[in-house]
């Protein structure tokens, strides 16, 4: 029952800070981890835990899931290079600065377990990479590199983790043999997370089309992909990050439109409350790490250390980031003939982007008690509280000064999103106009083929208006606004007519689903424009 309780209220704070979010413009995990420390270090209140096996096992597969259907695979594809270079280039090469840098300058800490350390921090984490470029506006590339890094770095630093482990436990490390294992692993997760998407798209297929079912059906497939590649050891997270992007690159043959619209929404809940929890029990961990570190080390001691390790991980990524940008360039005709050239400022903002999060935090919590049987496990508590330092220092200091970054580099969307989609929307109107004079022109009376030849000349002429005259924000803004509020007037006709006994609730319930479609879409053109 107390455990019902602390959900309950969690969601609560949950839901009342995103509120607070919305207002501020400050991403909400930032301000999920400080108001779960203040939580955590008020007295009186019972140690709240996070389970390394909570959030492998419930959080993490359906978080990268839906990252990953969120993706989109030609984007991906496209920026693959830069993706593999920071998702494991970057990932290796912070494992390894961190570690000769902590093992360096933090006494008592081993090689092996500074690798260890570095393997914890060195993947930066897909909510917090995705919350933090919400609402910015950054060009469409930029956006696509680091949510594309975030849904594969986390594999890389599982496995680099994993090897790192075994290193403290035996005494001894194979650079060969653990390169030998990684592309197993790495490519027995990619080709099982493709046979799991195969088989639920076969499954949607052969089934009828039930909106409730097939939303079940999508929350299945992560926990499929996730545990059984675990439990025959190759990467549970490249497999449900390929099972993800295979079903939303078929999404449109599997589902009807009831139920990619139902899909959508139960989806968006979901994550919205998994994302608040999970970081929100973040901050919650402090007390118990706190209480946990060596009292032989001085309190501005952990600090100092905590403040390298952090100055590690930011600085490495930057150090990666800018030649990893431009020596491909030098070396590579290809490279320079293929990509545009990237300018400075966007690739700083890939450099300053680094956020971790919770994948992090669950590795340094799931770092075995014991090796040797009854050996404790050397400088486990001290390796939780620098991840945790970490974790805090980058969502909160990069995070917070991420969109001021932005601004001061003058950077700006540069509107391919909406140009695509103008022209495809005029395609498409333009080829179903087409269609009806090759194939109805003759079978049909002139009135309805003028009816239904009308819609879709309206909508030309419109687009064509608009692209020779696009409105300014401000006046899209202002016409969405009016819209919103005529869709709100008919809303109340709507209820009053049911009120006067005149419409049933049946056919309220057909009308105003009518209206949340028409105001959706105002919504997804705002979001767009």
């Amino acid at each position: 029952m107390q455990s019902i309780a602390t959900v309950i209220i969690l969601l609560a704070v949950v839901t009342a800070l995103a509120q607070i979010t919305d207002l501020i413009r400050v991403p909400y995990p930032i301000l999920l981890v400080l108001v779960g420390m203040g939580i955590g270090l008020m007295p009186g209140l019972p140690p709240i835990a996070l389970s390394p096996d909570v959030v492998f096992l419930i959080f993490l597969p359906p978080l990268l899931y839906a990252a990953a259907w969120s993706t989109s695979w030609s984007d991906f594809k496209e920026n693959k290079r830069p993706i593999t270079l920071l998702a494991i280039g970057c990932v290796i090469f912070t494992t390894c600065s961190v570690a000769l840098i902590a093992h360096y300058f933090i006494p008592g800490l081993g090689l092996a377990e500074a690798f260890v350390l570095g393997a914890i921090i060195s993947p930066p984490d897909a909510v917090a990479a995705a919350a933090s470029t919400k609402g910015l506006n950054v060009p469409k590339r930029i956006v696509t590199i680091l949510e594309g890094e975030s849904l594969v770095n986390d594999a890389t630093g599982l496995i680099a983790y994993r090897y790192a482990i075994a290193a403290v436990i035996t005494g001894s490390f194979s650079l060969w043999e653990a390169s030998y294992k990684f592309v197993i692993v790495a490519a027995g997760g990619i080709a099982f997370g493709l046979a799991v998407g195969y088989l639920f798209k076969w499954i949607h297929k052969i089934t009828p089309d039930n909106p409730t079912t097939d939303t079940t059906l999508t929350f299945i497939a992560p926990f499929i992909a996730y545990l059984f590649a675990e439990s025959i050891h190759i990467s549970g997270v490249l497999s449900v990050v390929t099972c993800g992007l295979y079903m939303s690159w078929n999404s449109s043959e599997v589902f009807s439109q009831q139920g990619r619209i139902q899909a959508n929404g139960t989806w968006n809940t979901v994550i919205f409350v998994l994302n608040g929890i999970i970081f929100i029990l973040i901050g919650l961990q402090l007390p118990g790490i706190w209480e946990n570190i060596n009292n032989d080390i001085p309190v501005p001691t952990l600090l100092k250390y905590g403040a390298i390790v952090s100055a590690a991980v930011i600085i490495g990524r930057i150090i990666w980031v800018y030649p990893g940008t431009y020596l491909p360039r030098l070396i590579s005709k290809k490279v320079r003939m293929t990509e545009p050239r990237p300018s400075i400022r966007l690739v700083s903002i890939v450099a300053w982007a680094g956020m971790r999060g919770v994948v992090s935090l669950a590795a340094a919590l799931a770092l075995p008690l014991t090796i040797s049987g009854s050996e404790p496990f050397p400088n486990r508590n001290l390796i939780i509280f620098l991840t945790f330092c970490v974790i805090f220092s980058t969502l909160v200091f990069q995070g917070l000064t991420l969109r001021p970054l932005i601004k001061w580099l003058g950077i700006k969307g540069d509107g391919s999103e909406l140009e695509h989609e103008y022209k495809a929307r005029l395609k498409i109107a333009a080829s179903v106009i087409e269609h009806i004079e090759e194939n109805y022109a003759l079978s049909l009376q002139d009135e309805v083929l003028n009816q239904i030849k009308t819609k879709y000349e309206i909508r030309i002429q419109r687009m064509r208006k608009e692209g020779s005259n696009r409105m300014t924000k401000e006046q899209l803004e202002q016409l969405h606004d009016i819209q919103k509020d005529l869709l709100r007037m008919e809303r109340n006709l709507v209820l009053s007519l049911r009120r006067d006994g005149t419409i049933t609730d049946e056919i309220l319930r057909k009308l105003e689903y009518e209206l949340d479609l028409e105001e959706t879409r105002l919504i997804l053109e705002r979001g767009i424009g």
